[in-house]
């Protein structure tokens, strides 16, 4: 069995914010629940979350998440106090505790999981995860024997002029058999400069105490001040668009391309450049996005083009163009074959396959059916200052440029609407409507202030 312990009691001061450091964001998702998310291969059968600073905003973030327990350290007094809160929780726990921080967002579930697949084998009192850093200044320096038997781990102001040129540090990642664990905790002391009690300091009374060394040192890098978190976000972008160009898709230029992990894209993509990614968003294959596109929580089909246009929580059928400068939400589902043209706005609307909206439009809470046009300037009416009512198009109608459709109102199918109407009653199929006043001429007419005055 085996329970994991996140560290989330922090304020992370150098964040400069009012917000728990394990809350802020990283590519849409939170430091803490990236660090949840990296536990996907070894399936714990209990997950504690030690918190602290604004306990209750974390505990309220995480509410969604299923099977977490929170534990609560009033003081925070160093990882070692941390973990000694867990003892009244885990007091008949026989299996091993994986410990984490919620600020180390970057850890791959492959990298846990031979964490913890070595700890096992080896049958280690303690096995921590270790790195080669470029730079090490600053980090606890971890020293080991041939057989990758822990020595010691000295401090960075420790280190002699010898010990600084070992780059492996201390990930602050680890593994232990809960029972010995236990029993050493209540031995720590708080004999140092912070006056806290260190996690380190329970490593000196365990053995056999390993380690376990990441490829990758940039897994380890934990988030302090919003540097690193731009730093963080950085990595994470390389790491998801590495893995979607493999599978075939094209990125124009990777730099002004940002792709959030939950994002699944079909093959034969094209992302242009300033194009953006959000959410649970699915594209398509075949499909071109882009260049200077936002799309969030919304599923393209295939061979659909967008263009300079923002589209949130909405679905565009197969070979539909977008743009340039369209603007789908609210949930609006847009059939195959479409054509959404310029500046036009549609939400909460579900278009008909064939239909086309090409220019300055508006279409909200509207249902429209195959083979629309929609002229431009066309407006659906739906808000009468209280409430939101719907408009119903028929497959074959065109609507003349300029045309009001006041909600609720029904169009039939295959109707002509003017240029210029105001419509108000619903139209029955197969008509013509003509919804505005007579032009009127008067000729050899000035206004009053045109027309000489006397002396």
């Amino acid at each position: 069995m085996v329970a994991v312990a996140i560290l989330a009691a922090g304020r992370g001061t150098r964040m400069k914010s009012n917000l728990p450091k394990v809350l802020h964001s990283l590519g849409g998702r939170s430091l803490v629940e990236r660090v949840l998310d990296s536990l996907s291969q070894i399936q714990p059968s209990r997950r504690l979350i030690v918190v602290g600073y604004r306990s209750e905003s974390i505990q309220s973030a995480l509410a969604p998440i299923s099977n977490l327990e929170f534990v609560e350290q009033r003081e925070q007094l160093g990882t070692g106090h941390a973990i000694q809160q867990l003892i009244p929780h885990l007091q008949d726990f026989q299996g091993d505790l994986l410990v984490l921080n919620g600020d180390v967002p970057l850890l791959r579930p492959s990298t846990i999981a031979s964490l913890l697949a070595t700890h096992k084998q080896q049958k280690n009192a303690c096995t921590l995860l270790t790195a080669q850093m470029p730079d090490p200044q600053g980090y606890g320096r971890v020293f080991c024997d041939s057989q990758n038997h822990l020595q010691q781990i000295v401090e960075d102001r420790d280190c002699t002029d010898a010990q600084k040129q070992n780059r492996r540090i201390n990930a602050g990642v680890y593994c232990f058999h809960w029972p010995d664990l236990a029993d050493v905790l209540p031995k720590l002391k708080a004999e140092n400069d912070q006056q806290e009690y260190y996690l380190t300091d329970a490593v000196n009374y365990l053995k056999p105490v390993r380690v376990v060394e990441v490829e990758d040192y940039q897994e380890i890098l934990g988030i302090n001040n919003r540097k690193q978190l731009a730093t963080a976000y950085e990595i994470l972008q390389t790491r998801i668009k590495d893995k979607w160009m493999a599978a075939g898709v094209t990125l124009v230029d990777p730099h002004s391309i940002t792709i959030d992990d939950p994002v699944e894209i079909g093959t034969d993509v094209t992302i242009e450049p300033q194009t953006h990614l959000r959410g649970q968003t699915k594209i398509g294959s075949g499909s071109r996005i882009g260049p200077g596109s936002l799309i969030e929580n919304s599923t393209l089909g295939e061979n659909v083009t967008v263009l300079y246009s923002v589209i949130a929580d909405s679905e565009v059928g197969d070979g539909t163009r977008v743009g340039p400068y369209g603007h789908l939400r609210g949930r609006a589902q847009i059939g195959g074959e479409c054509r959404i043209g310029n500046f036009v706005e549609i939400k909460n609307t579900t278009l008909g396959r064939s239909s086309n909206v090409a220019h300055l439009s508006y279409l909200g809470d509207t249902t429209t059916g195959d083979r629309v046009n929609v002229g431009a300037g066309t407006i659906t009416a739906n808000y009468d200052g209280y409430q939101k009512h719907r408009t119903e198009i028929g497959s074959g109608t065109k609507t003349g440029s300029n045309s009001v459709l006041v909600a609720p109102v029904r169009i039939g199918e295959n109707v002509t609407i003017a240029a210029g109407s105001t419509i108000v009653e619903d139209v029955p199929d197969d008509s013509l409507v003509i919804a505005r006043p007579r032009q009127i001429v008067k000729p050899d007419w000035q206004p009053k202030s045109a027309q000489p005055q006397g002396e």
